[in-house]
């Protein structure tokens, strides 16, 4: 067997792949090549991130294929139903990355809380001729702790987002589409564990109504979940963090809306027009800007090649 990890593999997945007699190749494919390139070298295996397509093109191109893999969560740059029908095996990574998405959610909550994004910016700038403005304009600053946090999503991030925010006594509250109980454990340094049992609502005007601090955690929607009527029902001064997909929040009302004082400051990892944000966000203060981070971890790509590997292995063993 043949794979062609056309977006990359950590070092860790490939030698698994070759500990169990498959080829790995290493080349980095352009889209409009990729179908040559897998009938020319016998490619069984497909492996991608979010870099290459897989549309219906492509996989009527390659009728050879068994295999199309997605290093994490979101499978939308794949056509995973035609694929299916066409008897090609789809898998991915639901958790590998679950805890790196969530850890930048907080680092963008904190850099938000703290004005860090801001001083940032500006300390390079004029931290020697501005010092004390500075200080004093950065000082209305907030705790996480004791504070309301809304969690969009409730999959295996959302989990992983509630219970960091739990850690930090925070009070939690989720938003799912119908309502559900999830157990979820904090496992500690010295070997305790505490379960806490959490319950979503899908009533969207209670949940919004008192949060502090907000974080999107869902897979792509055809239609955005906060636009005007859900920035005016929430309480003034809050914080959001999208690091889901472009296209769930509607970044021009959220600018009018942190322009009015209602949202306090935004974070965004993901973009309606990616990979080429609109310059009116990049150059808003009041915005904590990452490139699309939220998986982008040595830890989360370690796991998401293993954990690929081991179910190619494991189709493997069918065929």
């Amino acid at each position: 067997m043949r794979v062609l990890a056309n977006d990359g593999i950590s070092k860790a997945g490939e030698i698994v792949l070759k500990d169990a007699g498959i080829e790995v190749l290493d080349n980095r494919v352009a889209q409009d090549h990729v179908a040559d390139f897998i009938n020319e070298n016998n490619v069984d295996v497909l492996l991608v991130r979010s870099a290459t397509k897989v549309r219906k093109d492509l996989i009527d191109a390659c009728p050879n294929l068994k295999i199309i893999g997605r290093g994490g969560i979101g499978m939308d740059n794949i056509d995973v139903e035609y694929a299916i029908d066409k008897g090609i095996y789809i898998i991915n990574t639901p958790t590998a990355s679950s805890k790196s998405v969530a850890e930048l959610v907080f680092a963008h909550f904190f850099s938000l809380a703290r004005f860090l994004h801001e001083s940032n910016r500006l300390m390079p700038l004029e931290g020697e001729t501005h010092f004390d403005a500075m200080k004093k304009s950065f000082s209305k600053a907030y705790e996480l702790s004791g504070k309301i946090l809304g969690v969009i999503g409730f999959g295996s991030i959302g989990q992983e987002v509630v219970k960091m925010g739990i850690s930090l006594g925070m009070k939690v509250k989720v938003l799912t589409r119908k309502p559900r109980t999830e157990t979820l454990s904090l496992e500690f340094f010295d070997g305790q564990k505490v379960n806490f049992e959490i319950t979503s609502t899908n009533n969207t005007d209670e949940f919004l109504k008192d949060l502090e601090f907000i974080s999107i955690n869902t897979p792509q929607t055809k239609e955005y979940i906060i636009d005007t009527p859900q920035f005016e029902k929430m309480k003034d001064g809050v914080y959001i963090v999208n690091t889901a997909r472009g296209g769930v929040i509607n970044e021009v009302t959220l600018l009018d809306f942190i322009k009015s004082g209602k949202v306090a400051g935004a974070a965004l990892d993901v973009f309606e027009n990616e990979p080429r944000p609109e310059l009116i966000l990049l150059m808003n203060p009041s915005l904590s800007l990452t490139p699309h981070l939220g998986g982008n971890t040595v830890d989360a790509q370690e796991k998401i090649g293993v954990e690929l590997a081991q179910q190619i292995i494991e189709i493997k063993k069918k065929l």
